[in-house]
């Protein structure tokens, strides 16, 4: 019942999401007229909540996961949404799976870091090398300006579910419970296991931007010179200026009124592709 409700609650938030107060207090320009959005396909039944998306280029198909409590299995789709393969994640748990990033064609990052209550403690990224053999390696985080699991309603900014690889480095991106401050923050770490800075090791928040939105997803362009971050009902679009990946310059708000939207990747250096909660593939390109 709880499970419903809030699906109902953020079904009509969606409804109604506009870009006024991204125009307003932080500078981005309204985009929806400049893009086209059709409906690839649908994914398969055994792909019954997306939250994780990422293109694999040189295949032209798409790797996406479950949402919390599903196996910890990848399925690889081709742009309809049909079926291709299944890749099996040997070594890790599926407790709540909410984002998939690439390093390249052979290295994959998922983030079990789903924290709706903001009281886990057992925060966690896997690193998945998936040539010669399929390899997994847990890198086990925390956040040190999370003080307490779970912490006062007005302070819930630690559920994770956007993530994106940058030069050597993992950027994620909050998801704000909180009713008042509606911040975004950004946090960093290595992407291998025994970095510095990286494995259990607490990691400091990096940046932020104020969002009355919900952060669900991330993806970077091909080019490296776009950051998205996927909300319910728009996508945010940043550009990445130098070696900098950051919130600092708000680029386009896309409004996408097409259900709960949780997975997106790029596919081109301005054509993006997000699923939503019905397991519908929708491709966002521009005119």
């Amino acid at each position: 019942m709880l499970h419903s409700l809030i699906a109902f609650l953020l079904t009509i938030k969606t409804a109604f999401c506009s870009c006024r107060s991204d125009v307003q207090r932080n500078g981005f320009q309204r985009a929806r007229s400049a893009y086209k959005v059709i409906q690839l396909g649908r994914l398969p039944k055994v792909v019954n909540e997306s939250s994780g998306l990422t293109y694999r280029a040189a295949r032209g198909t798409f790797l996406t996961h479950n949402d919390g409590g599903g196996q910890p299995t990848l399925y690889e789709v081709d742009r309809y949404g049909k079926l291709l393969d299944s890749i099996v994640v040997t070594g890790a748990t599926n407790i709540d799976w909410e984002d998939l990033t690439q390093q390249d064609s052979t290295v994959l990052f998922v983030g079990d870091f789903g924290n709706n209550q903001n009281k886990r403690r057992d925060l966690t990224i896997y690193r998945i090398a998936l040539k010669p053999t399929l390899r997994v390696r847990p890198m086990p985080f925390r956040f040190a300006d999370q003080k307490a699991f779970p912490p006062p309603r007005s302070q819930r900014n630690f559920d994770m579910e956007a993530m994106v690889w940058f030069q050597d480095s993992l950027h994620l991106f909050s998801k704000n419970w909180s009713l008042r401050k509606r911040y975004v923050h950004q946090y960093k770490l290595p992407d291998r296991p025994g970095s510095a800075g990286a494995g259990s090791n607490a990691l400091e928040p990096q940046d932020s931007i104020y969002s009355r939105a919900m952060v669900t997803g991330a993806a970077l362009s091909p080019d490296a010179r776009t950051l998205a971050l996927l909300t319910y009902g728009k996508i945010l679009l940043f550009s990445v200026q130098g070696n900098q990946l950051n919130l600092r310059h708000p680029k386009h708000c896309i409004r996408l009124p097409k259900g709960q939207t949780e997975a997106i990747t790029f596919v081109s250096e301005t054509d993006i592709v997000v699923t939503n909660e019905r397991g519908k593939l929708y491709l966002i390109s521009k005119k």
